[in-house]
């Protein structure tokens, strides 16, 4: 099998990973949002495959984000606000911890893979933030008032998105080593498949 085909193959098993995984994981809600369980396999995927996979598996998420209701209270307010915000947020993730990875790869895979699962949840929950302060500040000052909350600002950052945040880095600090594993022996087969061409 040629090298681009079994990119195409594990592009694809990684998306299907991706996608089921998030619309699975949406029933499973810490606050306002369900957690985001599929950082791990985008992170997988961007190891392996470099930059334009980890874009993809991102943007990918952001579909299956849109797809499974999660966005639905902003996508009501403000369509565009949210594609963009849901897309880009997903997209740049998987972006960051690919090139994160590739950046730390040859010094040590360990690090490379727990930086790079501290980058995608800081990346996608930096660009909701951001999306938030842009396109949805009117329904957050709301929310934050009917939570007696005077600081819409510091109702975003515990109430909308900190528990959620720290879920998610959590799960990806604890799978790194399961990570790094699966990289590791992933990189290993795709090694010998190549010499054997």
């Amino acid at each position: 099998m040629k090298k681009n085909t079994k990119m195409v193959v594990g592009l694809g098993l990684f998306t299907a990973i991706v996608v089921v995984l998030q619309l699975t994981g949406a029933a499973i809600k810490f606050g306002v949002f369900s957690i985001t369980l599929t950082l791990a396999p985008i992170i997988i995927g961007a190891a392996l495959y470099g930059i334009g996979a980890g874009a993809w598996l991102g943007l990918a998420f952001g579909i299956a984000v849109l797809i499974s209701g999660d966005a639905a209270p902003f996508l009501a307010l403000n369509p565009v606000g949210t594609v963009v915000t849901v897309l880009l947020k997903g997209a740049l993730a998987g972006v960051a911890a690919a090139a994160v990875f590739k950046g730390l790869e040859k010094k040590n895979t360990l690090v490379a893979v727990i930086v790079s699962g501290i980058t995608a949840p800081v990346v996608n929950t930096g660009i909701f933030v951001i999306g938030c302060l842009l396109f949805f500040m009117p329904i957050i000052n709301e929310w934050a008032a009917a939570a007696g909350v005077e600081n819409a600002g510091k109702f975003l950052i515990t109430g909308v998105v900190g528990l959620n945040f720290l879920v998610e880095l959590a799960v990806n600090l604890v799978l790194s080593t399961a990570i790094v594993r699966i990289i590791t022996v992933l990189k290993k087969q795709m090694k010998r498949d190549n010499q054997n061409q």
